[in-house]
């Protein structure tokens, strides 16, 4: 039965626009294990409803191209069949990461069934897609940076706090949740290192550089910072009306610093920490170093940001070279 957290199963849809309405009747089997699996995935997972629309709608894309084959029961689908719909759906033009995703729902659907003893193998077990390319980080240009920098109205309370901000992600690399969750005790401004909460709770310190230190100095004793409410009472970044700053207005504040610096490009506060890697490696920077400083877990990740590099060189190089081109 779902949890009264999920709400009800989520009907199927009278026709989603993904394949014929031909043969529901002969997929009813098919169908009513979907329910069942529905039913459990909302009662053990506690799974949304927005969840399970989602898993229905991939699982109907499967009924759909099993009811042209003539297939309405799960005992007849083998891995040869969903290699089959797997090419189907690449066929049709979709993206690697949608394609993934309805694999993922069929590998869970499957499961429930093998569990259940309704089938006696997996046909699903094994089987892969081409994994999405992975988009490269989007760097701004130094000029770009000290632009949005310099941005803030330091004439104003929040234009110094802003100001603190936009220097502490471009210096420290940090993400949005790890800066707006410092705490004042967190800081060591007389060693220029804060200590940041990263992914699963691991903590790491980030070193401050002096514009950083001097924008954090100035914003912290400034006497027209808002007074603190008692749940944010030991936060960096307040609001305007003393609690904890959110990652959501971070993004609004960035978004406002961009329009002020006349920038063209998009950033976001993952951006500042992409360009604080980018520009870190383009500078010579020692890879294990950065992953550090980035608090990444595996190097594999941190490697991305040698491909900016290497593409930003190879651009200034058919720029600059008599014979590059």
């Amino acid at each position: 039965m779902a949890s009264a957290r999920s709400g009800p199963i989520p009907a199927t849809p009278a026709s989603d626009g993904r394949g014929p309405r031909r043969g529901r009747a002969r997929a009813a089997k098919l169908r009513a294990q979907a329910d069942d699996f529905l039913r459990q995935l909302a009662a053990a997972r506690g799974a949304s409803e927005h969840t399970l629309r989602a898993y229905r709608l991939d699982l109907e894309t499967l009924f759909a191209f099993l009811d042209t084959r003539g297939i309405d029961d799960a005992r007849a689908v083998t891995a040869r069949t969903l290699r089959s719909f797997l090419a189907e759906l690449d066929e049709q033009g979709l993206a690697r990461a949608s394609i993934q995703r309805r694999l993922s729902a069929v590998r869970s659907f499957f499961r429930h069934l093998l569990r259940a003893g309704r089938i006696e193998a997996h046909p699903a077990q094994g089987l892969r897609t081409a994994r999405a390319r992975r988009a490269l980080p989007k760097a701004l240009e130094l000029s770009e940076v000290e632009r949005l920098l310099a941005s803030p109205d330091l004439a104003t309370p929040s234009g110094r706090r802003d100001r603190a901000l936009l220097e502490c992600l471009y210096s420290a690399g940090t993400r949005a949740a790890e800066l707006v969750g410092l705490e004042r005790g967190d800081l060591d401004l007389a060693g220029g290192v804060a200590r940041v909460r990263g992914k699963g709770k691991k903590e790491r310190l980030a070193p401050l550089g002096s514009h950083a230190l001097a924008a954090l100095k100035d914003y912290l004793a400034d006497p027209a910072r808002p007074k603190a409410r008692p749940s944010a009472a030991n936060a960096v970044f307040l609001n305007p009306r003393g609690g904890r700053l959110t990652t959501r207005s971070l993004g609004r504040i960035l978004e406002k610093a961009c329009r002020t610096a006349g920038l063209v490009r998009h950033a976001s506060p993952h951006t500042l920490r992409h360009s604080f890697a980018t520009h870190l490696l383009d500078r010579g920077a020692d890879l294990r170093a950065v992953q550090e400083l980035l608090g990444h877990a595996h190097l594999v990740t941190t490697q991305i940001y040698t491909h900016v590099s290497i593409e930003r060189l190879r651009s200034i190089y058919e720029q600059a070279h008599p014979r590059a081109k």
